[in-house]
């Protein structure tokens, strides 16, 4: 799952960061207004963390270009401010969250979760497909009740894949999800197919269906 931090506060920034990575969330960063700006018109996030006190602009006015682009990601605003008008706007403009500094670092990531599990997952903590089922909070498969073993990328991937289901996923999406705007310097995907080609090993070991399909020359589907 991939998350962008807003923030001009390095040191909060970092921390951020730190704590959701251990928590398996790859993190990118945009310092100011208009390297969020830039982020949000080139790349996906399952959630974004916004300051809306940025030295450069305002990010309420990120939020109304998130809505103008009719963007999906998940955004929760974190500021300093505590005034109820500032929540009530971000909210109305389309944040799913407000959160207040100075906060838990664990409370942030929990409120991440719930913003990504009732955007993708329809606010269930598991996903459940025929013979397959995933825990989200514990991270966890079963097939036929049995576990199966994945590696982080693997399982962030599965889940990427339900989470946009009947829908063909290119593989230069699927790389920039793995990798953030670390894919732009890549040679090629290949490491996108070697990930895909391990995951449908293990989940047809299990017993589990064909559901995710090569669409050939474009991409990858998960039918259900």
């Amino acid at each position: 799952m991939k998350i962008l931090i807003i923030e001009d506060e390095n040191e909060l920034a970092d921390s951020i960061s730190e704590y959701l990575s251990e928590e398996n969330y790859l993190c990118e960063f945009a310092r100011t207004y208009n390297q969020a700006l830039e982020k949000i018109e080139s790349f996906h996030y399952d959630c974004i963390l916004l300051d809306i006190m940025l030295p450069d602009g305002n990010g309420m006015n990120i939020l109304e270009e998130l809505k103008r682009q009719d963007k999906q990601d998940g955004v929760i605003i974190i500021s300093a401010k505590n005034a109820l008008d500032d929540k009530i706007k971000g909210l109305q403009i389309g944040a799913d969250d407000y959160l207040t500094k100075p906060f838990h670092l664990s409370e942030l990531a929990a409120r991440i979760y719930s913003v990504i599990r009732r955007k993708q997952f329809g606010n269930s903590n598991t996903v459940r497909q025929n013979e397959l089922e995933i825990d989200l909070l514990a991270k966890t498969i079963l097939v036929h009740n049995n576990p199966v073993i994945l590696t982080k990328k693997e399982f962030d991937l599965l889940l990427y894949f339900i989470g946009n289901k009947n829908r063909v996923i290119s593989k230069s999406t699927l790389a920039e999800h793995l990798s953030g705007d670390f894919a732009d310097m890549l040679d090629n995907h290949d490491f996108v197919y070697a990930h895909i080609k391990n995951l449908k090993k293990k989940l047809s070991e299990a017993g589990c269906e064909s559901y995710l399909k090569t669409v050939y020359g474009t991409g990858y589907k998960w039918e259900g």
